[in-house]
């Protein structure tokens, strides 16, 4: 596998002064972000076929192990406070569970079965989008996901960073982080797992977008659960409406800091009710609510 080559300009690197040695670690992760650029296609593709699934009520579940696992359960976990995305409708499935997330547990990555009661635990129905990350591509765990998931009908994206592996010839669509070799040999939570990081940013950031969670570029249904996050929710309907902050602050209560109801509600000049039903009409789309 690319991801476990040695890369012989990296053969002293334990003689290095302590500043080239960061560069050497910082430089190398640009690499990262180019093998994300080589994917973007695939990862159009990829948001396109997850918003259809997501639009007919399906859920996203990851799936992965060691720390390709770790990086499906943040993006995840940082949905709903992002995008008001439900916890039920953003799972992580990690081989170990969900223990392994704080504590390495070895051989978890090789229990096939284990990955097969995971999802059957989970009900896998077609409209469900399941997100399988492994570096190598081959992880048995997440491999067994992958085919269970297929034989259910859910749509499989596979993520990986070495081509020709299952998770990229077997899913329905194979998104590959081409990142080759890391510094220290065969250490993927280095670029190839920047990589994964990146690319699961962009995979579920603009399956958000698409399903109107995003208003212009701005955050429009967030969470506003603390100081910071209600001012932030105060800045951004002062910025979509041009009103005052009393005014972005009078809305925001009225709308039980809902932050779209209180836009819609500014924007289009009517009630909290009707600003309410008319966001249900349009699936949560602010531009057609308020044409």
């Amino acid at each position: 596998m690319n991801t476990e080559a040695i890369d012989p300009k990296y053969s002293e690197l334990d003689l290095q002064s302590t500043d080239t040695l960061v560069s050497t670690f910082i430089d190398d992760q640009v690499l990262a972000i180019q093998a994300v650029k080589h994917a973007q296609a695939a990862l159009a593709q990829a948001v396109d076929a997850a918003v259809q699934r997501l639009e007919q009520g399906g859920r996203l579940i990851y799936v992965g192990a060691g720390t390709s696992g770790r990086l499906g359960v943040l993006d995840s976990t940082e949905l709903l406070p992002t995008f008001s995305w439900p916890t039920e409708r953003a799972i992580g499935v990690m081989a170990g569970g969900m223990s392994a997330y704080l504590k390495a547990v070895e051989g978890a990555e090789d229990d096939s079965e284990a990955a097969v009661e995971a999802l059957s635990a989970l009900s896998i129905k077609a409209n469900d989008v399941v997100i399988l990350i492994a570096a190598s591509g081959k992880t048995p765990f997440t491999v067994s996901a992958l085919q269970y998931a297929r034989r259910v009908g859910a749509l499989t994206i596979g993520i990986a960073n070495n081509p020709d592996t299952p998770l990229i010839s077997e899913a329905e669509i194979g998104v590959l982080l081409a990142t080759g070799a890391e510094v220290i040999v065969g250490s993927t939570r280095l670029k190839a797992g920047t990589a994964q990081k990146v690319a699961l940013n962009t995979l579920s950031s603009a399956i958000m977008v698409r399903l109107h969670k995003v208003y212009g570029n701005l955050m429009v249904d967030m969470q506003p659960t603390n100081h910071k996050l209600v001012q932030r929710a105060l800045t951004i309907i002062m910025k979509a409406t041009g009103v005052t902050t009393e005014q972005a602050q009078q809305a925001l209560v009225s709308a039980d800091y809902n932050v779209k109801v209180a836009l819609v509600s500014l924007l289009a000049h009517v009630d909290i009710a009707t600003a309410h039903e008319r966001l249900a009409h349009t699936k949560g789309n602010i531009r057609q609510t308020t044409r």
